[in-house]
């Protein structure tokens, strides 16, 4: 008989399970079953929760924190794919390939993820179709922001690599008066995923605040003029 610890746990594992995308609809008694077979590992801010080429235990669900999933080129130059948050899953591309991560995961933030086994769960996709379909979807999601990623880092340089960042945070259509930007990451973090460095970031900051394009404050930036930083892309992207 489980103990009631062991009860609390995954009902709180079950609930954390609810929450994501990957498993929206999914019924109860499936969820108490992936619940009951999920593993809870935590990491201090910094520590990597595995590296490229590192065998695949899995996917994962974070249950707090934030990871930073990136890619390290030979020169030591790394591209962050995307940062995972509360109730998002990354990693599930490892559950179809023998092969390890084909990516690095690190914790920004002391984190709590629930660790999928691949084992586990893919003995319960052969009698799941449905689930399996939610895993394509999920998978088809990540390939979207991946092709995003890279059609934005072909744009020329940082200041239409910033502003078009900038835009996609905007509501549409653009309103004409001043809009408020969380960032929910550092600026190292965004540097990393607009291709640059925080330096250079900065300076590119810097020169949209002297041009009363933005305001920045802490993590708020306020976006003066909507409009015109969207006319300064468009003309940077050669658009009329």
């Amino acid at each position: 008989m489980a103990s009631p610890t062991a009860d609390f746990r995954k009902i709180v594992f079950a609930n954390t399970l609810r929450g994501c995308q990957l498993f929206t609809g999914l019924p109860a008694e499936d969820l108490d079953t992936i619940a009951s077979f999920v593993v809870a590992k935590e990491f201090a801010k910094g520590a990597y929760l595995f590296h490229e080429g590192s065998g695949s235990d899995g996917f994962y669900v974070v249950q707090r924190g934030a990871v930073n999933v990136h890619r390290v080129s030979a020169s030591g130059k790394e591209q962050v794919i995307s940062v995972f948050r509360t109730g998002q899953s990354f990693a599930e591309a490892a559950l179809a390939s023998a092969g390890g991560y084909p990516a690095d995961a690190r914790a920004i933030e002391e984190t709590t993820v629930l660790l999928v086994p691949k084992a586990d769960f893919l003995g319960l996709l052969r009698g799941r179709p449905e689930l399996a379909l939610r895993m394509l979807g999920s998978m088809s999601q990540h390939l979207r922001v991946l092709v995003g990623l890279l059609d934005d880092l072909t744009l020329k340089d940082v200041e239409t690599r910033l502003a078009n960042w900038l835009l996609k945070r905007c509501p549409r259509p653009l309103p004409r008066g001043v809009i408020e930007i969380q960032l929910d990451r550092t600026k190292r973090v965004l540097a990393a995923e607009l291709g640059t460095v925080s330096e250079t970031l900065s300076r590119t900051l810097a020169g949209f605040r002297d041009r009363k394009l933005i305001r920045v404050a802490g993590k708020t930036i306020t976006i003066l003029d909507p409009k015109r930083l969207e006319e300064i892309l468009r003309r940077n992207l050669g658009e009329p």
